[in-house]
């Protein structure tokens, strides 16, 4: 037996993927209700039928993948005060990175967002990170960056 894959959620990624799931059950309901193309037209086959067919199936290929996110996700919570020293999923580190000062949040990979400063907790920098107090001097590398850097905060609250 396989084990399921478990997805890391915010309160928000989670009310967001709640969001998404509903309207696009919602949209599939709205096309699937109505009168669907007829398969044939004369002696072809009815381009708009195929069109049809082709976004129902993308509509219901995300509303079950959206579906097995909900059904397996965790949510991201901050550690109890004692664990609030390290960072883990949730935290928003401030590190010094080639001298000037960074922050990103540390989150499940569904709501990573570089631009946003959230960090996949599996990409190369986020794994980094995982586990390490204020203080604690880390090298990252990856294929772009290859950087040392020292963090110097570590805060839980809002992820």
């Amino acid at each position: 037996m396989t084990q399921e894959k478990k997805f890391y959620l915010t309160k928000e990624g989670l009310e967001k993927i709640q969001k998404d799931y509903k309207a696009l059950k919602a949209v599939k309901f709205a096309k699937t209700s109505g009168e669907s193309p007829k398969i044939w037209h004369s002696e072809d086959v009815n381009p708009e039928y195929i069109s049809f067919q082709e976004d129902v199936g993308l509509l219901e290929a995300k509303i079950t993948e959206l579906g097995y996110v909900l059904k397996n996700y965790e949510p991201i919570k901050p550690p109890v005060k004692s664990g609030q020293s390290v960072v883990g999923l949730g935290a928003t580190v401030v590190a010094e990175i080639d001298g000037e000062l960074d922050e990103f949040t540390i989150v499940g990979t569904l709501e990573a967002d570089p631009a946003e400063r959230r960090i996949s907790d599996e990409s190369p920098i986020g794994k980094s990170f995982l586990g390490k107090k204020a203080g604690d001097t880390i090298v990252i590398k990856t294929p772009l960056v290859n950087h040392s850097c020292k963090i110097k905060k570590i805060k839980y609250g809002k992820a």
